[in-house]
């Protein structure tokens, strides 16, 4: 009995250790090979989807962000309004701000995964030494349910809307908007830096 509780303690402790690694991962992107630009000057960083919170706490951290690394960025809730804009207002905002590159971070949406694995716990002892504690463990499925949330972030050359570079990115078992978007803006940074868009971090 015993160590029937020992093992499903352990059981408790690796799931909730599981859960804690949330991260976002690169799953693909594109660049395009032509641009030369070197990095933008002043960022115009825009979130498409969810709610008006969850917008601009994504926004606010994309730009303290780049501000780290020395290069000026603003968010676009500060030029438009919540809900829907359209293409000559989203303009007329870019134009205002200044800003030579456009940082767009569209929701695809967000999965709900099934995973099944099977956990061994020690059943009635059969025989007495090595081989009846061997031959006491019997399988017992885990159910658990975790959710991916991927995410679209594209880069446009405002002067000529050109895109410049897009990724695609998952998120395991996000939380909330607040505690995701520093990894999730740390993974895209990444690889703008690899592409010559952004500086290294200071």
């Amino acid at each position: 009995m015993q160590r029937i509780v020992f093992l499903r303690a352990l059981l408790v402790i690796a799931a909730m250790l599981f859960a804690a690694c949330a991260s976002t991962t690169l799953k693909d992107s594109w660049s395009d090979p032509s641009y030369t630009g070197g990095t933008f000057k002043k960022w115009f960083v825009i979130g498409i989807g969810g709610n008006a919170v969850a917008r601009r706490t994504l926004e606010d951290v994309m730009v303290a962000k780049l501000r780290a690394r020395g290069v000026e960025a603003v968010p676009s809730y500060q030029y438009l309004p919540d809900g829907q804009a359209g293409e000559q207002q989203l303009d007329g905002a870019v134009a205002v701000s200044g800003a030579d590159g456009l940082m767009m971070v569209r929701l695809r949406g967000v999965q709900t995964r099934t995973q099944v694995t099977n956990a061994y716990v020690p059943g009635p002892m059969m025989g007495v030494g090595w081989y009846g504690m061997y031959s006491g463990f019997y399988a017992i499925p885990e159910v658990n349910q975790y959710q991916i949330a991927t995410v679209e972030t594209s880069v446009f050359q405002v002067y000529q809307k050109k895109l410049v570079w897009t990724g695609i990115t998952e998120t395991f078992d996000p939380t909330s908007i607040a505690q995701e978007a520093p990894g999730f803006a740390d993974v895209i940074l990444g690889s703008l830096q690899q592409r010559g868009v952004v500086p290294p971090a200071k």
